[in-house]
């Protein structure tokens, strides 16, 4: 089944196909589960929740369909989006710094910088991937009016502080690993992570708005709900920064663990990077 066909099918089938491909991702690959449930497994525990591996395994694949789906068919897909807390947005915008958007890979979470671009411009930074071809796919399919997309390099990071110069958006995946030497050993969900310390870097230049926006998945087809949490400023000290950081990703997780990127290997050594204390 080709991409485009994907596209073109409901919601509710787009993600049912999306909970078999997880489902087959989490059987089949024994790297894969070997990141997939110690990762899960651990924040559920700490924070007593239950444990609904086979859920959290089935939204594992839902995170890649919704995403091409929401590429696919933006005007759907903003009809299926509860968008909450909005006014904290407008607020922050209305300061006239732009806005630090911080979205981590949660549920339906392409959604969010459409929702945004209907009222403002938005400068989201990716990083390329190293096939190619999922490049294009990538590419493609973000392709928005009033979203520019910058890679993750000095050229992107300037474009960014052009974007907030001017009072527009501009939109980090704060729970990605940076590449070496551009980030900080911090804990994350009590293991040390390499995290950045650029979301605190831009918003600090000019008093700039932090928000963190997270998409939990409805039910089956139902679309998502869409909420901002506006983030007290962060520190100066980039450690200290991207520790708080690492908080308020660890909250938004928790609004919907099951619906978080566990395959992704978030603690992970980036070459060049020095070697992760221990935490006590």
């Amino acid at each position: 089944m080709g991409l485009n066909t994907i596209a073109v099918l409901p919601l509710a089938a787009v993600q049912a196909l999306g909970a078999l491909l997880g489902l087959l991702a989490y059987i089949g690959s024994s790297q894969y589960r070997s990141l997939f449930r110690p990762q899960y497994e651990a924040v559920v525990n700490a924070h007593s929740l239950p444990f609904q591996l086979w859920k959290a395994v089935r939204a594992s694949g839902m995170l890649f369909t919704d995403s091409l789906w929401i590429w696919r068919n933006p005007q759907k897909a903003l009809q299926l989006v509860e968008v909450q807390n909005w006014d904290v947005v407008e607020e922050a915008i209305q300061e006239g710094h732009g806005l630090v958007m911080l979205t981590p890979h949660l549920g339906g979470f392409e959604i969010i910088p459409r929702v945004l671009a209907q009222h403002f411009p938005a400068t989201i930074l990716y990083r390329p991937s190293r096939q190619e071809w999922l490049n294009e796919v990538v590419e493609d399919g973000r392709a928005y009016p009033n979203m520019h997309f910058v890679p993750t390099n000095l050229n992107g990071v300037r474009q960014m502080t052009r974007a907030l110069t001017r009072g527009e958006a501009i939109g980090i995946l704060p729970d990605q690993v940076p590449s070496g030497g551009e980030g900080v050993w911090v804990p994350f969900f009590g293991r040390p992570a390499y995290t950045t310390p650029l979301p605190a870097r831009l918003a600090n230049r000019n008093s700039t708005p932090l928000v963190m926006f997270t998409a939990k998945r409805k039910a089956l087809g139902q679309g998502w709900v869409m909420q901002a949490t506006r983030l007290a400023p962060l520190s100066d000290d980039p450690t200290l920064a991207a520790a708080q950081l690492n908080v308020t990703i660890e909250n938004a997780v928790l609004v919907a663990p099951e619906q978080f990127i566990w395959s992704y290997n978030r603690y992970k050594h980036p070459a060049g990077a020095e070697l992760p204390p221990s935490i006590q």
